[in-house]
C-alpha cells in the first residue's frame, strides 16, 4: 500500500497541470465543424464504413424529411422482431443468431445441429488454465479477470498470430464457446477468495444450449427453469449485434484494421464494453432503481413518481447528475426494438418469481420518465426507454450477480465483433486511422 500512497501523492500533485492543458473549448468544435464524439448536434453519426452485418432503423425518409419512427434492429437481412419469434421457446436462439451473424444466412436444421455440436466441443479450456489463470488473481472486476484470460488463451494457441481466415474464424468460434467459461469461473474464483463464499465450478454441458450453460455452471444446484432460460437466450440474442457504429464494435475493427491478432482485438473491445457509458449502463439502472425503490412509498402512485422523477432530471435526488439511467439512447428516438421485444419476456420472468409489483413501477417510470425528461430538458429528439432498462431486473430476477452483467454483455456481444473481424479481414485492406486537428500553440526555447 505504501507503493500505491507514494504513486498517488505525485499523481495528485500533477492534477491541476492535466486538467488545464487537457480542456479544449466547446466553441472550438463548433468552429472547426468537429463533431464530438462522431457525432453531430443532431446525434447523426459520422459514416466511418460500411456493412452487411446489421442495421438500425430510427428515421424514416418521408417527402425528403427524416421523420422519427419505432426503432427497428435488423441481423443480415432479418428483422431481429422476427427472428426472436423463429427461435422463441427452443433456448438455442443466441446459437441460431450467431450462425446467421457468422456465415450470413439462416442454418437449416442439419447445419444449426452441426454449428452447436462444434460450438461444444470448443466450449473448453486449455488444461489447469481455469486454477492456474482464471482462479490466480481474482477480482471484483470480471471483465478484466476475462480480458486477461483472453490474452492468456493466446498462449496456448500455435496458430495465435496467422493472419488465414480460417484460423480466425476458428479462433473466435473457441471465444465464442468459451466465453461464459471465462465470466462464471471468474466470478466464482472471486466469490470464493474476496468473499469467502463456497467454491464450485461446474462443466458445461454439451447437450445444452449457451443459456441453459450459463444458469448451469453459476448455480450450485445446476437448476433452472424453461422460462428462465427462454428469456436469458433471449437477452443474448438481442445484445449480440448493434451495427458497426457502437464503441466496442467500432474498436473491434480499428484494431483488425492495424493487422492485430484475434486476441488482442477482442480484448481492446472488451476494454470499450466494460465502460459504464457502454456496457456497464445497466447497473447504473438498477442502483437507481434500488434508490427509487426506497424512496416511493405506493408504486402506482404515478403523481409520486413525477414528482421524484423530477428530482432527479433536477439534480437534487439520486447521483445528483440530472439524469434517469436507462431512458434515451443516441440513436433510436421513439423506441428500441430490443426493449419493447424484451418487454414480454421480462413480464413473463416477473409473473413466475412474483414480482409484478417492481414491475409494476418499470412500467410506471418507463411512461412517465420521458414526459419529465421533455419537461426538463430541451432535446432534439424523443426520449425512450432503451434495452438496458430492463436488462438489469432480467439479470435479478435470474439471480445473476451484480459483478456479471456487463460479462454478459460480452458474452452476447462477442458474436456481433467476431462477424465484425472477419468482415474487416476480408473487405478492408488500409488501416483505419481517423484525423485529430491540432490546436496547439507553438512555443520557443528560452535561450
Amino acid at each position: 500500500m505504501a507503493y500505491f500512497k507514494a504513486q498517488m501523492e505525485y499523481a495528485e500533485k500533477k492534477i491541476p497541470m492535466v486538467s488545464e492543458i487537457g480542456q479544449i473549448s466547446d466553441d472550438l468544435f463548433s468552429e472547426f465543424g468537429v463533431n464530438r464524439g462522431l457525432r453531430d448536434l443532431n446525434g447523426k453519426g459520422v459514416l466511418t464504413g460500411l456493412t452487411n452485418i446489421s442495421k438500425i432503423v430510427s428515421f424514416k425518409e418521408e417527402d425528403g424529411k427524416r421523420t422519427p419512427c419505432d426503432g427497428e434492429l435488423w441481423y443480415r437481412g432479418y428483422n431481429v422482431e422476427e427472428l426472436v419469434k423463429l427461435c422463441a421457446g427452443s433456448c438455442f436462439g443466441f446459437e441460431t443468431t450467431a450462425y446467421l451473424l457468422l456465415f450470413g444466412e439462416l442454418p437449416d436444421e442439419d447445419e444449426r445441429q452441426e454449428f452447436i455440436r462444434s460450438l461444444a466441443r470448443c466450449r473448453s479450456l486449455p488444461t489447469n488454465f481455469t486454477r492456474d489463470v482464471i482462479m490466480k488473481a481474482p477480482g471484483r472486476d470480471i471483465m478484466n479477470s476475462m480480458t486477461r484470460s483472453i490474452l492468456t488463451l493466446a498462449s496456448y494457441d500455435p496458430q495465435a498470430l496467422t493472419g488465414d481466415l480460417a484460423v480466425n474464424l476458428r479462433q473466435c468460434m473457441m471465444l465464442i464457446a468459451t466465453f461464459p467459461m471465462l465470466a462464471v469461473y471468474g466470478y466464482h474464483a472471486y466469490n470464493h477468495y474476496e468473499k469467502n463464499a463456497s467454491m464450485y465450478i461446474h462443466l458445461p454441458n454439451p447437450r445444452k444450449s449457451t443459456a441453459e450453460n450459463i444458469l448451469t455452471m453459476l448455480r450450485p444446484d445446476k437448476k433452472y427453469t424453461k422460462t428462465e432460460a427462454d428469456v436469458l437466450d433471449v437477452a443474448l440474442m438481442l445484445h449480440m449485434e448493434h451495427g458497426g457504429g457502437n464503441n466496442s464494435t467500432f474498436t473491434t475493427r480499428v484494431v483488425t484494421s492495424s493487422g492485430s491478432d484475434t486476441y488482442a482485438t477482442i480484448a481492446a473491445s472488451m476494454g470499450s464494453l466494460k465502460g459504464p457509458r457502454h456496457g456497464g449502463a445497466n447497473i447504473k439502472v438498477m442502483e437507481m432503481m434500488a434508490d427509487i425503490e426506497d424512496t416511493i412509498r405506493d408504486y402506482e402512485d404515478e403523481d409520486e413518481i413525477r414528482r421524484y422523477l423530477a428530482k432527479m432530471v433536477d439534480g437534487e435526488a439520486f447521483d445528483r447528475k440530472g439524469l434517469i439511467y436507462g431512458m434515451g439512447h443516441a440513436v433510436y428516438s421513439v423506441s428500441d426494438p430490443r426493449e419493447r421485444i424484451f418487454k414480454s419476456f421480462v413480464q413473463k420472468l416477473a409473473q413466475e418469481k412474483g414480482r409484478c409489483d417492481e414491475l409494476a413501477l418499470y412500467e410506471n417510470i418507463e411512461k412517465i420518465a420521458p414526459e419529465v425528461i421533455a419537461e426538463k430538458r430541451h432535446i432534439y429528439k424523443g426520449v425512450s426507454p432503451n434495452v438496458d432498462f430492463y436488462s438489469g431486473f432480467v439479470y435479478n430476477m435470474l439471480g445473476i450477480p451484480v459483478e456479471l452483467y456487463t460479462p454478459l454483455f460480452a458474452i452476447a456481444r462477442i458474436t456481433g465483433w467476431s462477424a465484425h473481424r472477419l468482415e474487416e479481414l476480408v473487405g478492408n485492406s488500409k488501416i483505419i486511422r481517423p484525423a485529430y486537428l491540432s490546436i496547439m500553440k507553438e512555443k520557443k526555447l528560452e535561450q
